[in-house]
């Protein structure tokens, strides 16, 4: 444990040395937010009853979405290990005695959170300020506050565990672009990051909450706005960890199913 802890710590540190960037991507997504509530506030003032969520509670959903992007966000991949699988790289990382799929997951999980932590205090605290209906409402109770920040915990482990695959799908592929393409059109759309899935019709929306792409953010997200509650929320974290299982279980066996075959051409 203590080896990917280090692999934490170094990847996490080296994370927080990109503020520029980071002070940017704060911008970005400042005007990316605006954007977003403009847009759903227009839909709003025709008829707002005829929508599943409150105004106040879409708004809570986008700024936590901007304030906790590199968190959720299936594109944030780390170009290192498709590198690694491509170029023949991984070589060096099959000599060293520890575990592949541990070490990406303690890698992918610190990068995350550097990246998290240099931009969503500011977002918060703007959202927060920002006047009714269109800031950042607060929890409820301290038990939403509670189920939320364990949704979210294993909300960004199940984001890992499904990127995971990506990584593993490109030991059958000679380029890593068409996967990832394909996984970050599909998986962001069915996630509630293109829009929150209680928008979508009954019946899609119903298949798609049982799929682990809602476990990601669409869940800890409306546990927050207060759109779950009682036992549909411990259902939906009940969900999360059982699709956080899952995804390990069935990355590690495609890992070392992978590695069995792997071929690493040069001299």
């Amino acid at each position: 444990m203590k080896k990917y802890l280090s692999f934490f710590k170094i990847r996490f540190l080296n994370g927080l040395q990109y503020r520029t960037a980071a002070y940017a991507g704060v911008a970005t997504q400042f005007a990316w937010g605006f954007m977003s509530l403009l847009m759903f506030s227009a839909f709003y003032k025709t008829k707002p009853e005829a929508f599943p969520m409150e105004f106040s509670q879409v708004s809570s959903y986008i700024w936590l979405q901007q304030a906790f992007l590199a968190l959720y966000m299936v594109w944030f991949l780390e170009t290192d290990i498709f590198l690694a699988i491509s170029n023949g790289n991984i070589a060096y990382e099959l000599c060293r005695p520890i575990d592949l799929y541990n070490m990406w997951y303690a890698k992918n999980l610190a990068s995350r959170f550097s990246k998290a932590v240099l931009r969503c205090l500011p977002i918060l605290l703007i959202a927060f300020f920002l006047p009714r209906p269109y800031g950042l409402s607060l929890p409820e109770n301290t038990i939403t506050l509670l189920a939320f920040l364990l949704s979210m915990s294993l909300g960004v482990l199940v984001v890992i565990g499904i990127c995971m695959l990506i990584y593993i799908a490109t030991f059958y592929t000679l380029s890593p672009m068409g996967v990832r393409i394909v996984a970050i059109s599909f998986i962001d759309f069915f996630s509630g990051a293109v829009i929150p899935l209680p928008f979508l019709p009954d019946k899609t929306r119903i298949v798609l909450q049982l799929l682990p792409f809602a476990s990601m953010q669409d869940i800890p997200f409306r546990v927050y706005c207060g759109h779950i509650t009682g036992l549909d929320r411990v259902i939906g974290i009940l969900l999360q960890l059982f699709w956080l299982v899952f995804l390990i279980t069935l990355g590690k066996f495609f890992m070392k199913k992978a590695l069995k075959k792997i071929v690493v051409q040069g001299g």
